[in-house]
């Protein structure tokens, strides 16, 4: 069951070399680390590069735009295979979707700069749009070969002007290298622990040819990664919770057992005479009846439950298993003097899956007494009976009274709500194969001593084929049930279920994804002489897009109609649009005197024409200024206007049911103590008076179901950014670079679902708008049951809207300083050398409103849980100190993370032991790397070095948790596994050792 939350923020900077030094950059040069990060290495014979956030070709790269680099030695020196492992820990990025994503997650890993979301950020990859893998168009980044990677540039703030769409939080580009010979090499990676072993293989060949005129590289990768149970963790071994139920922390679980609950609804237990008021309700019948809410330990046996739950966790994955196999290849060639024809080739097998317990069956379903009689003893079928013939006796008493007769009603069919978990069919697994190609074919060159031109046709497909098992048909198991099947049904007791009934209801159901991006661009780019006041030439860019993305989501039969009950069924997606675009950049170098004062001003704009009647023509655009007052310092600025098309999904997505972790209102007594006005809310919109503020009657999971689906009427968002900063390079301290810039980020129309989550809609309804004839309040009109639950047999309908905003804003900082030591260990040349950098971020400001123009303000910043999500601490850093002697290279890492503070409101975590803040948090990596030989490196190293993890609760006989090792455990408020896996390191000390050659 998935569930759903807001991602968070976090930020980062500009510098050269942003996470190490490493022995290449440690060469003697004149050139300073500032001035080389970000550039693309294929620079011209003039010495022109292009710069990520840029299409113009420049002889220097400081940009108005922060950018932030990691260079290839990251990846090395962190042991990461995959790309998510290192851009996860930069500042400016917070964790999508990775490779302990099981619930919620969906195989792929995704990157969310500045915490705005995976839509919002757009990836590249050698300067270009790369492959989406889904309808929501996403970059998965276990396709970008990482052992290709020579660096990876980010450039924060809206680049929707110079790229287009989804760049709202920013870019990200990954500049791929040329091979010249040929490298391989591998990894192994394993916990201490023994498990969750990780191996890569790797290969690449490049060669130059017809005397240097052309230039190919060809490459293949397999990687593999193997699971880890979260019974493998002491952490994560038992669901915890409670909480938000008014209970102590404890080992909490599923109230859907494997011994089967029948729970007879309110209306079967009411008095035949009983007075029912106009809405239906009636008074309930304290009739003793053990039945009425009984699970079966026993076989046939009913007992009255009494707390009973399901521990679910051992048997979810911690880590998901990977295996991947990569292929491609990328060549260029001058065909004429000046004129140089280029080609890149990919495809990608992706195999990930996720696993989950066994299947719960919950719902109402109709029971004939006959056809379950055998399976029951006397004393529970005699009471069966007796629920039976208070039913149809209510049944006639609400037909007296001008109502409706209850549905199941007759006599001989009980109408029960039963929950039971089927371990008989095994855990549910689903197993997503992605096949994701890309081709792109373009040519370049020069039209003149001072003008450009570029352009180039890419096509992107990616497909994807899931396959589920251990799903449970609802009909058929229903079928089972009222007498209308082949096969009845024992669902009264462990292990009742034979294999026979297990066939009659048991599906393996099947969807599909296939996504495609299709891009054809071109571009003139020159100079145009200067000012005549000192500065460099003007430089410029113009050119033109047409982009079409397609999407379609295919579910089988039994997902499409919803009769599949374990994984989410969903309704079949389809949808397309195309844009046509024309875009032009100006970089102006106003004047530059003797002394080195400078004075650059900039400026981009793009005109838009989607397919969209919702969206039409936009226009985006950007300016900025650099200024050098002084030789070692640079000021610089930039505003920029950036929008976001909806996706396919958000547009088209069919209706689909998804489970949040979410606490409905009405049953939160703090809540409607805390909200005049929510309880009679409550009751509009069905919730019996009574059972207002009673969460054990109104809400049994700490899930809530609800249908999520697409709307064709959205339009698109926008974003106004700012960044403002300096750039200190002290002559008097050769080798230090400090660079701090301000940032800020504001998007308007916003598209979410109407406060947010399923949980802030509640919340708006219920908390503020507390009217049911608004759209914040229809989707929960009609629905629950008489109960006042929300059940999946009505779940409420939900879809995106264009409402809400998101402010970001910070600082962020970074610190560099390289220098040679007089003293050497293992060389005699009697000096090594060390760099030392810092990248970190302060998150002043991550301001979520839901709906704009209404009061609620959730304030992320330093914070997590409900509507924020992922923990967003105030403070994130990275640092890194590597020493270089000779062939060794002993590198440390230190992550860190600030305290944050829980911003659910409607549970007081702390009164039941749970935890209202997430204390500071830091890992320590360490790395050795030895050049063996000129043509061999060898790297080990040790991540989480001191073996931080969650810590081992201890659990009493009563299941009530009575300790916890630190806050990094949690209950109800979590993502999963008891904590947030991908922001807090689940593996525990980790080991790799990685061999490369290069011949």
């Amino acid at each position: 069951m998935m569930r759903f939350n807001k991602g968070s923020l976090l930020a980062g900077t500009m510098m050269a070399s942003a996470m190490i030094a490493t022995p290449a950059m440690a060469q003697d040069t004149d050139v300073d680390p500032a001035i080389q990060s970000g550039a693309d290495q294929n620079a011209d014979t003039d010495n022109f590069i292009t710069v990520t956030g840029s299409r113009i070709q420049q002889r220097n790269v400081e940009t108005a735009a922060p950018i932030a680099v990691v260079e290839a030695e990251e990846f090395k020196l962190t042991g990461a295979v995959n790309v998510e492992n290192v851009i996860n820990a930069l500042p400016q990025a917070v964790p999508g979707t990775t490779a302990f994503s099981n619930n919620p997650g969906n195989g792929a890993a995704t990157l969310n700069l500045r915490g705005l979301g995976a839509t919002r950020t757009l990836v590249l990859v050698n300067g270009r749009r790369w492959v989406s893998f889904d309808t929501n168009q996403i970059v998965d980044l276990n396709t970008i070969p990482q052992f290709l990677i020579e660096s990876v540039d980010t450039v924060t703030g809206g680049a929707s002007a110079v790229y287009g769409s989804d760049a709202l939080a920013g870019v990200v580009n990954f500049n791929l290298k040329k091979v010249e010979g040929i490298e391989f090499g591998g990894q192994y990676s394993l916990t201490e622990r023994g498990d969750g072993a990780r191996y890569q293989m790797y290969g690449a060949i490049g060669t130059s040819f017809d005397d240097g005129r052309g230039n190919a590289t060809v490459y293949a990768e397999y990687f593999n990664r193997e699971s880890i149970f979260q019974g493998g963790r002491a952490f994560s071994a038992s669901a915890l919770g409670g909480e938000t139920f008014g209970l102590p922390l404890q080992a909490f679980g599923s109230s859907t057992l494997p011994t089967a609950r029948f729970n007879a609804p309110t209306e079967i237990g009411i008095v035949p005479d009983a007075d029912c008021d106009i809405a239906g309700q009636c008074a309930p019948l304290a009739d003793g009846l053990v039945i009425d809410d009984a699970i079966f330990d026993t076989p046939g046996v009913g007992r009255a439950r009494a707390g009973d739950t399901y521990n679910y966790a051992p048997v979810n994955y911690l880590q998901i298993p990977q295996e991947r196999y990569l292929l491609g290849g990328f060549a260029d060639y001058e065909f004429t003097d000046g004129h140089r024809a280029y080609t890149e080739v990919t495809f990608v097998n992706n195999r990930v899956a996720q696993e989950l317990a066994a299947t719960p069956v919950t719902g109402t379903f109709n029971v004939d007494i006959a056809t379950v009689a055998p399976f029951l003893d006397a004393a529970s079928l005699a009471e069966l009976n007796q629920l039976d013939a208070n039913e149809a006796a209510a049944s006639a008493a609400r037909v007296a009274n001008g109502l409706t007769a209850l549905p199941g009603a007759e006599l001989g069919v009980v109408r029960a709500s039963l929950q039971r978990r089927v371990l008989e069919t095994g855990a549910r697994n689903t197993l997503d194969e992605r096949n994701a190609f890309r081709v792109l074919a373009g040519v370049q060159g020069a039209i003149t001593d001072n003008l450009n031109y570029d352009m180039y046709y890419s096509y992107a497909r990616t497909r994807n084929a899931n396959v589920q098992q251990g799903n449970v048909s609802r009909s058929a198991f229903q079928a089972g049930l009222d007498g209308t099947g082949d096969v009845a049904l024992n669902i009264f007791g462990p292990g009742t279920l034979t294999p026979e009934m297990v066939d009659s209801f048991s599906i393996t159901a099947q969807n599909g994804d296939v996504s495609t991006v299709e891009v054809a661009a071109g571009s003139v780019s020159g100079f145009l002489g200067n000012l005549g006041l000192g500065g460099s030439d003007i430089g410029f860019a113009v050119g033109a897009e047409y982009r079409r993305v397609t999407a379609e989501f295919i579910p089988d039969t039994a997902l499409a109609s919803g009769d599949v009950i374990g994984f989410n069924a969903g309704s079949p997606t389809e949808g397309a649009y195309d844009v046509k675009e024309i875009f032009a950049e100006i970089d102006v170098p106003i004047f530059e005197t003797d002394g080195g004062v400078r004075l650059d001003l900039n400026g981009a704009a793009r005109y838009s024409d989607y397919s969209l009647d919702n969206v039409g023509g936009v226009w985006t655009y950007a300016g900025g200024v650099q200024f050098v007052p002084t030789p070692g310092v640079l000021l610089r600025g930039q505003y920029q206007r950036a929008v976001r098309a909806p996706n396919v999904a958000e547009l088209f997505q069919g209706q689909a049911i998804g489970f949040p972790a979410a606490t409905d209102p009405c049953g939160s007594a703090t809540f409607i103590g805390d909200n005049p006005g929510a309880a009679q809310t409550c009751i509009d919109t069905g919730v019996p008076a009574g059972n207002v503020g009673n969460a054990g009657a109104v809400q049994l999971n700490a899930q809530i179901p609800a249908l999520f689906g697409g709307n064709p009427n959205l339009g698109e968002e926008t974003s106004t950014s700012f960044t403002g900063g300096v750039v200190f390079q002290p002559s008097f301290v050769p080798g230090l670079t400090i660079t701090a810039d301000y940032f800020n980020i504001e998007v308007e129309d916003f598209i979410t679902i109407a406060g947010g989550s399923l949980q802030g809609l509640l919340n708006l309804c219920y908390g503020e708008v507390q009217d049911i004839n608004t759209p914040a309040c229809q989707p929960f009109v009609g629905i629950r049951n008489l109960d006042g639950a929300i059940t999946v047999d009505a779940p409420p309908l939900v879809s995106g809207v264009n409402a809400a905003e998101l402010t970001v804003s910070g600082v962020d900082l970074q610190v560099n300083y390289r220098a040679d030591l007089p003293f050497s260990l293992l060389t005699d040349t009697g000096n090594s050398r060390f760099n030392v950098n810092f990248l970190g971020t302060w998150t002043d400001q991550n301001d979520f409103t839901p709906v704009a123009g209404l009061p609620q303000v959730d304030q992320c910043a330093g914070a997590f849980g409900g509507n924020c999500g992922q923990p967003i601490p105030s403070f994130k850093w990275t640092s890194r100190f590597t020493w270089v002697d000779g062939p060794l290279t002993t590198s440390v890492r230190w992550r860190h993370l600030s305290g944050t503070d829980d911003a659910l409101d409607t549970v007081d975590f702390a009164a039941f032991n749970g935890i209202e803040r997430i204390g500071a948090y830091d890992l320590i990596d360490l790395t050795f790397s030895v050049e063996a030989t000129e043509n061999v490196t060898i790297s080990a190293g040790i991540n989480n070095l001191f073996d931080t993890l969650p810590g081992t609760p201890n659990i009493d006989a009563n299941g009530i948790v009575t300790n916890r090792p630190n806050s990094l455990l949690l209950g109800d408020n979590q993502e999963q596994a008891n904590t947030f896996p991908s922001v807090f390191d689940v593996l525990g000390r980790d080991f790799f050792i990685s061999a490369a050659f290069s011949f």
